[in-house]
C-alpha cells in the first residue's frame, strides 16, 4: 500500500465517526434547545382555534441560522434538525472524495448520482 492511501476499514471508520458526531451534535442541540423552549413556553395554554404556521424566519436556512445566532430556541432547534439532515449528505460528499482518492471511477459516478438525487430532493421545491 502506498503512503497516504486509505484502507476500506479506515474509510468506514471515518464515515462512522462522521455520522456519530453529526447525530450527537444534532441531538444535543435539539434536546438542549427543546428543554429550554419547554421551560419557557411549556405551560402556556394551546390555542386550538387559531392555526399559526411556522414563522417566516424559520422557513429558510438563513432565517434559522439568524434566529439561532440570536439565541432563539426555535432557531436552535431548527439548526439542530438541519444538521441532522446534513449529516448523511456529508457522508456522501466524503465518500466521493474517498472514491476519488482510490481512483474508483465507477463508485465516484454512482456516488455523484446519489448526491445529485439528494440535492434535487432537498431543493426541488425551488425549481
Amino acid at each position: 500500500m502506498a503512503r497516504g492511501e486509505w484502507t476500506d476499514q479506515q474509510v468506514e471508520e471515518i464515515i462512522g465517526r462522521l455520522l456519530i458526531t453529526g447525530v450527537l451534535i444534532s441531538a444535543i442541540l435539539v434536546a438542549g434547545a427543546g428543554i429550554f423552549y419547554l421551560l419557557k413556553y411549556g405551560s402556556a395554554p394551546p390555542h386550538y382555534r387559531i392555526f399559526n404556521g411556522e414563522p417566516a424566519d424559520l422557513r429558510s436556512v438563513h432565517g434559522a441560522f439568524a434566529d439561532a445566532l440570536a439565541g432563539k430556541r426555535r432557531g436552535l432547534i431548527m439548526v439542530g434538525l438541519l444538521l441532522l439532515i446534513a449529516t448523511p449528505i456529508a457522508r456522501v460528499i466524503f465518500s466521493v472524495f474517498a472514491f476519488l482518492r482510490e481512483n474508483d471511477r465507477l463508485y465516484v459516478g454512482i456516488t455523484l448520482v446519489v448526491l445529485a438525487v439528494l440535492f434535487f430532493s432537498l431543493f426541488a421545491s425551488h425549481f
